[in-house]
């Protein structure tokens, strides 16, 4: 009795590729699903409230509606996926106000990543207007190289790229253009 090996061939290695590829996807699907737990957040709050203090004066009041926090994770951050809105306090009490449509805050080097219309305004009547802007939490310092808006009472101009304190007193800007009134 004579056996057609020559037909068998491509049969036989199409149904092992057929095994070999089951095996894979299973395999990826369980690397997916570890992937998956891995950034699951350690904590889920809703409509939080957070007062920051120092020496008993409140430094700042952080109101969102949705924080995520990934604290397990090898660097862990916080997140705000529905938007924030941050008062910062002075020594003085004079404020100044961030809103942005989402942020990040990471823990291990205190900077807080603020994207999609974000605005910093302060009692003195001053604005700016980004899509993207980093707060240094540690030297109370702001800095995006996204294009901006600023607009003060003596005028409104734009760049691309600056960086300031948080009161506005000190300010790096590149690439500006407009119309702002000299004293």
């Amino acid at each position: 009795m004579k056996y057609p090996t020559r037909n068998c061939i491509p049969y036989i290695v199409a149904i092992l590729f057929c095994f070999f590829e089951m095996g894979c996807e299973s395999n990826f699907r369980d690397v997916q699903k570890m992937g998956f737990a891995e950034f699951s957040p350690s904590g889920d709050a809703d409509g939080i409230n957070l007062k920051y203090t120092d020496s008993g004066r409140i430094t700042a009041n952080l109101i969102s509606p949705k924080m995520l926090d990934y604290a397990t994770v090898e660097f862990p951050f916080t997140e705000f996926p529905k938007g924030i809105h941050l008062t910062l306090f002075d020594k003085n009490g004079k404020q100044t106000y961030i809103d942005a449509m989402y942020a990040v805050s990471h823990k291990n080097t205190n900077i807080i990543d603020l994207q999609n219309a974000v605005k910093i305004s302060n009692q003195n009547g001053e604005l700016l207007e980004t899509e993207q802007l980093y707060y240094d939490q540690k030297n109370e310092w702001f800095f995006t190289e996204k294009k901006f808006k600023f607009t003060s009472p003596k005028g409104v101009s734009y760049g691309e790229g600056i960086d300031f304190s948080k009161d506005f007193k000190k300010v790096n800007s590149q690439k500006i253009s407009g119309e702002v009134q000299s004293e």
